[in-house]
């Protein structure tokens, strides 16, 4: 479902970034927007793009989820993802998170647009799972709203980190069994796949769309403690490199935005951090250090207020 914004409105794009447990941070800036607008975020957007954690908050309030909903889902299930030291065991527990969550919704559930990125990792292309047939640049004929597919599958395919969780496995409605990875790995910032959508399928004119685009923050590395050497020994390198690729992934992508879209109403929040007590990575699991992420994401929107206030005219 998208809203018709009318010729002269405002269409108001929601770009979440992936970077798993720091999504905490992406909810403090969410929870101010919320408060801010007096409305829930599905009424305020009328696109909402994500990415790996930003699929799962992104996908929650398009079917009108509150933010503080989110964040009690967020402390009951992401710890326990993120602390599970096996691929299999970590993969289970993101499966029942997609499944407790999102249950067996399809996308009759959702209430605004929605963009979830995931990885073909058969063809090595992205592929985005949407519910209006106005996004599908092409073979319009055949769409099929989430490629048949439930929010729970699109979902997990978006958060699946190989090698840090299995690759998802799924079957559409055409038949066709589709291996997937996190969509990170292709568009860990989703605001170009986007702008895509409003400004070539929905024929929005370029001035009349508001872009918000929110990160995850970026930290400095994690020292691991005595205790946990022993598993993070062999671990360690990869999730700095998955990190790195995120990040440059990342940046490259509102590089590259900034400058074809020079001229569109956007404003990003992805603040950099260097605190030592703030380091953390996306498979952070304390929870006290994940509250102060969610702090920090709010004292991120308190520095651009006035401008989010300006483009989301709330």
């Amino acid at each position: 479902m998208v809203k018709d914004p009318g010729e002269n409105n405002t269409f108001r794009i929601l770009s979440l970034d992936g970077g798993g447990a720091k999504g905490f941070y992406t909810l403090g800036v969410l929870a101010e927007i919320e408060a801010a607008s007096g409305k829930r975020l599905h009424q305020v957007f009328d696109l909402i793009y994500g990415t790996s954690t930003g699929s799962i908050i992104g996908t929650l309030l398009a079917t009108g989820k509150t933010v503080e909903e989110i964040h009690v889902l967020y402390k009951k299930h992401v710890p326990t993802v993120m602390k599970q030291r096996s691929r299999r065991a970590k993969t289970a527990a993101l499966t029942k998170l997609a499944q407790d969550v999102f249950q067996d919704s399809g996308f009759e559930a959702l209430k605004t647009g929605i963009g979830i990125v995931t990885t073909n990792w058969q063809t090595e292309r992205p592929m985005i799972f949407k519910a209006n047939v106005a996004q599908a640049h092409g073979r319009e004929a055949s769409f099929v709203p989430l490629f048949g597919c439930k929010l729970s599958d699109a979902v997990q395919a978006s958060c699946s980190a190989y090698p840090f969780f299995d690759l998802k496995t799924v079957t559409t409605s055409a038949g066709h069994t589709i291996v997937l990875g996190d969509g990170g790995f292709c568009a860990n910032n989703p605001a170009l796949y986007a702008l895509a959508d409003a400004t070539e399928a929905f024929k929005i004119a370029r001035k009349n769309i508001a872009l918000l685009s929110i990160g995850c923050g970026v930290y400095p590395t994690p020292i691991k403690t005595v205790v946990d050497m022993g598993y993070w020994f062999g671990m360690l390198p990869s999730v700095q490199l998955l990190q790195k690729v995120l990040e440059v992934n990342t940046q490259s992508l509102e590089q590259l935005g900034n400058i074809l879209f020079s001229d569109l109403p956007m404003v990003r929040i992805n603040d950099r951090f260097s605190k030592p007590e703030l380091a953390t990575d996306l498979l952070e699991h304390d929870l006290i250090k994940l509250n102060i992420l969610r702090q920090q994401g709010s004292i991120s929107y308190a520095g651009r207020e006035k401008d989010i206030r300006a483009l989301l005219k709330i």
